[in-house]
């Protein structure tokens, strides 16, 4: 086995793929490989049945769907692997059908709201003026918290008032942002040289000097959630999230919203129809029930 997954392992790294996810993928067979040992079978002699064995014994462990379909994922291209260097004649999984995964959304901030977690940040301040600028970015291009905190002084553009995401494949997409997100850059600009004692290019540094991590981004979002006294659950993710609702709410059709949130699969983004058609349901029946 130790053979095969060395084999396997330099083929992924051929294709370039993150250390990550191809530390999952090789964990993954790993795992599959220590259950179809204590059944007494080898990787070679796999059959549909043992998959689905394997499926239930990870559904028994209390593994999410999300975790489930990514183990799937791995041994089937594992399993094609091991069909095209002729070691295996059949891939015992490539009619396996894969569960669907329900992407759960977190609560969404109304317009109002979001005007109260933005206006948080104390303006007569460094901290407050670049915390400002940070949350007024993430909102107003609906940014992953990653893409955030990788921005570089050159991928901004106040003049023409877009930026320039990069996502963990390095795949670059073209946000605009508006006027107000814009005025909130140029005051943070015109205080970072006092935070830039290394002289970095990174856009968004933290009282160090230095780039931010999640953690630290994490704990601002978090300080501001407590100050602005909404009652939700607010987390990195919710002005992204909330982006897009509003953006549908007030009539950007779906494509474009999964161009802006570069989402590669539609159905990601059609999430957040649901979530809307959900908070209108419920404003509806606020609205016209006696006893709403």
């Amino acid at each position: 086995m130790n053979g095969l997954l060395l084999g396997y392992t330099k083929e992924l790294e051929k294709k370039h793929m993150s250390k990550n996810t191809m530390d999952a993928y090789v964990r993954d067979i790993d795992k599959f490989y220590d259950f179809i040992k204590d059944r007494k079978e080898n990787i070679e002699g796999v059959e549909i049945i043992s998959i689905m064995a394997y499926v239930q014994y990870l559904q028994k462990a209390g593994k999410a769907i999300s975790s489930i379909v990514r183990n799937i994922v791995s041994l089937r291209n594992f399993y094609k692997y091991l069909m095209l260097k002729g070691i295996i004649n059949e891939n015992p999984i490539l009619y396996y059908q894969i569960p669907k995964v329900e992407h759960n959304v977190p609560e969404v901030l109304t317009i109002e709201e979001v005007d109260k977690l933005l206006d948080s940040p104390n303006l007569s301040t460094d901290k407050g003026i670049r915390d400002k600028a940070m949350l007024e970015v993430m909102y107003a291009a609906g940014m992953k918290v990653m893409e955030l905190l990788s921005l570089t002084i050159y991928d901004i553009d106040l003049k023409l008032s877009y930026i320039k995401c990069n996502n963990s494949k390095n795949k670059e997409r073209i946000v605009p942002i508006g006027s107000v997100a814009v005025k909130y850059l140029k005051n943070y600009l015109s205080v970072r040289p006092e935070l830039n004692v290394y002289n970095l290019d990174v856009l968004f540094l933290n009282l160090k000097g230095v780039k931010m991590s999640r953690q630290g981004f994490w704990k601002i979002v978090k300080y501001y959630a407590k100050e602005s006294k909404i009652d939700k659950n607010i987390n990195a993710f919710t002005l992204r999230h909330s982006f897009a609702v509003h953006l549908l709410q007030n009539g950007a059709d779906i494509k474009s919203v999964q161009e802006l949130l570069g989402h590669k699969d539609l159905s990601a983004t059609q999430v957040y129809s649901s979530v809307l058609k959900r908070n209108k349901i419920a404003e509806v029946y606020k609205k016209s029930h006696p006893r709403a």
